[in-house]
């Protein structure tokens, strides 16, 4: 049984000038978890905020450093927002560990958006 190693996906890759089928070996990188909350919007009332939380991409090389996709929806208050944001580049924490910060905005939905503020949790953190 000739088994892959955790980290390596096999896919395949198309060769547009001869049609054949190449495998081709990509390196799994690493993901974060993240949660966070949303700042308050509208007044009165309707005065409220979101909580969120997933993982994010896979590393994505940017520079001399990386950064993730972030895609999620929020909780639900009669409505719901989605967040898609690229984080910034691995700000270091010591023993070889980091995190990332994402700020942005929330789609517009029911009338109003959403500010956010949050780091990712330190990836791998039994390792």
């Amino acid at each position: 049984m000739n088994k892959e190693p955790a980290n390596i996906k096999s896919f395949k890759i198309k060769n547009k000038t001869n049609s054949k089928i190449h495998a081709k070996k990509r390196i799994q990188t690493h993901t974060h978890e993240f949660l966070g909350s949303t700042k308050l919007a509208e007044a009165g009332a309707d005065r409220h905020n979101h909580r969120f939380a997933g993982v994010t991409s896979q590393a994505i090389r940017r520079g001399n450093s990386h950064v993730h996709v972030i895609t999620v929806n929020t909780d639900f208050f009669n409505h719901l927002h989605q967040i898609r944001i690229i984080t910034g580049p691995a700000i270091p924490v010591g023993n070889g560990k980091h995190v990332h910060f994402a700020k942005g905005r929330t789609t517009l939905n029911d009338g109003h958006v959403h500010n956010f503020e949050f780091s990712t949790l330190i990836q791998s953190p039994l390792i």
